[in-house]
């Protein structure tokens, strides 16, 4: 749902608002992978960093309104995902976002290559007519 703090004194939306809860659905989507943010980042040391991100805006969203995220994995890399947001609200399309995560050794601060479980996590997400970097 947006809340008061998402949304200009219009109470529209606020465009950096949507960026952080965009962080919060990519934070959901590794945690339904089963890589929780607090493991990978605390216990094995390797994090997620974008590296792209564009996003597009149709139509506004207000105060109280409850959002709706799809998230498509697009491309798996060696060292990067490419994920695809479509953002609704009853059914009407209000934003979209397209976002490239790297993984990273987060001591070394460089790209690493996919742990082998997490990258066929990754495959498994990706809509079947689509084929892998």
């Amino acid at each position: 749902m947006l809340n008061f703090g998402d949304c200009d004194i219009s109470g529209t939306a606020y465009f950096p608002s949507y960026l952080n809860i965009l962080n919060g659905v990519n934070e959901e989507f590794w945690l339904k992978l089963g890589y929780p943010w607090h493991k990978i980042i605390w216990e094995e040391r390797w994090g997620t960093p974008t590296v792209h991100l564009s996003s597009d805006f149709s139509s506004p969203s207000f105060f109280g309104e409850e959002l709706e995220f799809e998230v498509t994995v697009k491309r798996v890399g060696r060292s990067s995902v490419t994920i695809h947001h479509e953002i609704s609200c009853k059914g009407e399309k209000r934003w979209s976002s397209t976002q490239v995560l790297a993984a990273s050794d987060l001591d070394k601060h460089c790209s690493i290559p996919w742990p082998d479980d997490v990258k066929a996590a990754l495959l498994a997400c990706m809509p079947q007519d689509q084929e892998d970097s």
